[in-house]
């Protein structure tokens, strides 16, 4: 089993992921954001979320400190970048000002925040990142990409089966779980612009 895959490695990475990325605390902020949307747009969202979540970790796992060098970017300003984005979903939420869902919006849902940087945020990104560099055989190689894949998969199946949650507190409860995961959210992206901001005052950014 070690010859294919590393197993102490597969843990960490995915264990890693899995924490950072929430899966489960991911789906109040899911159904507030869908809230309204018909089972298939909802269902369609999930996946696409995840899809873009997946492509943005790929894309950085192996060519992700070549973009930030390219573009002078350090990961401090990421970090600020994408809680300041965040924090402006959380107020949408906490105040209820969410625009009416169209098809349009459901893509973008998807895309951005729940894709990105909610799911294939800055924490999620520097990890998949830390653990690309450790990559030197074969073994290794395996198990970040089933790391990666399979907090994926709990991601999709988590958003995936909130329906049933959206049929038991229907719309009243909607909402007061929309009040919540606003206030999650904002607290988060509030520690996202904090940990950059500490970074830049120590000098890493």
């Amino acid at each position: 089993m070690s010859s294919i895959v590393d197993g102490t490695m597969l843990t960490e990475v995915f264990v890693t992921l899995f924490v950072i990325m929430d899966p489960v605390g991911t789906i109040p902020i899911f159904l507030s954001l869908t809230r309204g949307r018909s089972t298939a747009s909802t269902k369609r969202a999930a996946w696409q979320a995840v899809s873009v979540s997946f492509g943005v970790i790929v894309v950085f796992a192996f060519f992700g400190q070549q973009i930030l060098d390219y573009l002078d970017i350090s990961l401090p300003a990421l970090q600020v970048a994408g809680g300041l984005l965040l924090l402006l979903v959380a107020l949408e939420l906490l105040t209820g000002k969410e625009e009416a869902p169209t098809a349009a919006s459901d893509v973008n849902v998807a895309l951005v925040p729940l894709g990105t940087p909610l799911l294939a945020g800055p924490g999620a990104i520097v990890a998949t990142m830390v653990f690309s560099r450790n990559v030197h055989e074969a073994p290794q190689f395996v198990a970040v990409a089933l790391g990666v894949i399979g907090v994926h998969v709990a991601l999709w199946l988590t958003m995936r089966f909130s329906m049933p949650i959206l049929r038991v507190i229907r719309e009243g409860g909607v909402i007061l779980v929309s009040r919540i995961a606003g206030l999650l959210l904002s607290a988060i992206a509030v520690q996202l612009v904090a940990d950059g901001v500490r970074a830049f005052i120590a000098g890493k950014g």
